[in-house]
């Protein structure tokens, strides 16, 4: 199992923040860093810092040497993929080949909204990233690129530097059962699950290796991954306090009896409880074949947790 962490960028990230978190999650041990693409709050007041997310990962590129990273995900709605393309290329190289590019159809209405984005209906969507899948591989591999789409069209297009892997690993995040897992089982080199239990990703797994049954695809090859909320302490006393400082971000879990609302996000698919308890929970997904676990860390300026985790979590199950 990797541990990695998770940030949701538009939730009042700064540079001075987010050069920390990046030189802790590397100093500590995590195998690599993830950040959400949105341009502002989704959860409170729309002034919150919200740094734009391909420029914040040339610092991740810099101020790092060894950490995996890349978004969780980014929306085919925001960039045309053969800009796409290119800025993960460039990044992937400034790093040494550590970038994963995670891609999704997008779904926040409000956001498309505000910067005069179209927001299609779900079928188109799914359609484009598709599509949009398509392009970003073809613009890695070798040789001119034309590409007649319903949505995208490129005439002998090339992208300059290449990355430096061949090719860089394309994630697909969501789980849809009719798209988007069809979508993993053709093209995706990892499936990252959102707010799925244990036995709700059990059905979903299923669902895909079904997918993969019937495009020919060989399951093995697509690597399972799941981002997960959490809420962990090293006694009871230490989870509520880590509770606490959550609802600063999010204040819907400020509302309402502690114990219930670590029985809610449990019953959303968090890991919850003292690093024991979350080891045996992190250690149950593994089981299930996950191999990469992203830690949603809403805290941001919570450095402690990060720490405990380190020390009393990563050696349980990383290996």
């Amino acid at each position: 199992m990797d541990l990695g962490v998770m940030i949701e960028g538009q939730e009042g990230l700064n540079w001075d923040r987010w050069r920390r978190i990046i030189r802790t999650t590397e100093d500590l041990g995590f195998e690599s860093l993830f950040r959400s693409d949105h341009f502002f709050s989704l959860s409170g007041p729309h002034d919150r810092d919200a740094l734009e997310t391909f420029i914040s990962f040339v610092l991740v590129a810099e101020e790092s040497s060894r950490i995996r990273f890349g978004p969780l995900v980014s929306s085919m709605t925001f960039r045309h993929p053969s800009l796409l393309a290119r800025m993960a290329a460039q990044i992937d190289l400034l790093s040494g080949g550590r970038f994963i590019l995670g891609m999704g159809a997008g779904w926040n209405v409000p956001e498309h909204e505000a910067f005069g984005l179209p927001f299609p209906p779900v079928r188109e969507r799914m359609d484009r990233l598709e599509e949009g899948i398509q392009v970003v591989r073809a613009l890695w591999g070798d040789g001119p690129v034309s590409f007649d789409g319903r949505y995208y069209q490129l005439k002998d297009a090339e992208c300059f530097p290449k990355p430096a892997q061949s090719p860089a690993p394309i994630l697909v995040g969501g789980s849809g059962e009719k798209r988007t897992l069809r979508i993993v089982a053709k093209y995706a080199d990892e499936w990252n699950a959102v707010g799925q239990t244990v036995e709700g990703y059990q059905h979903k797994n299923e669902v895909l290796l079904g997918h993969c049954d019937a495009v020919g695809r060989d399951a093995s090859t697509i690597r399972r991954s799941m981002m997960c909320g959490f809420v962990i302490g090293r006694d009871e006393d230490g989870v509520r306090a880590h509770l606490a400082r959550i609802g600063e971000a999010l204040p819907m879990l400020t509302r309402g009896n502690p114990d219930e609302v670590l029985e809610g996000v449990r019953n959303r698919g968090w890991l919850v409880g003292t690093t024991s308890e979350v080891v045996e929970q992190i250690k149950q997904r593994e089981e299930l074949g996950i191999q990469r676990i992203m830690l949603q860390h809403h805290a941001q300026a919570d450095f402690d947790t990060l720490e405990l985790i380190a020390k009393d979590v990563l050696p349980q199950v990383q290996r």
